[in-house]
């Protein structure tokens, strides 16, 4: 991973996409276009606590969400998500 500079606003994260699976179970390759967007991945930019809402979230978390959360970004080749905290649904 990239060591990232830089800070996050209040209440946001930035998160490294964990790529969607390339074969099934049984091995069949799935092709680009068939690829469900990935909804998980790893924390690596934490912002601070909102005035009205604690950071929950820790850098390392691994973090699932919804389909179309966040902002997409491409930053030294690798897939980032910057989104806000609320966009998470379950932290693993």
């Amino acid at each position: 991973m990239v060591e990232l500079k830089g800070k996050i606003l209040a209440g946001k994260i930035l998160v490294q996409v964990i790529p969607a699976v390339e074969k099934t179970a049984s091995g069949i390759i799935i092709p680009d276009a068939a690829k469900e967007k990935p909804m998980q991945g790893k924390v690596v930019l934490v912002g601070s606590d909102k005035k009205d809402e604690a950071m929950e979230i820790k850098v390392g978390d691994t973090v699932f969400y919804g389909k179309y959360s966040g902002t997409e970004l491409a930053i030294d080749g690798d897939d980032y998500l910057l989104m806000s905290q609320a966009d998470v649904l379950y932290i693993a």
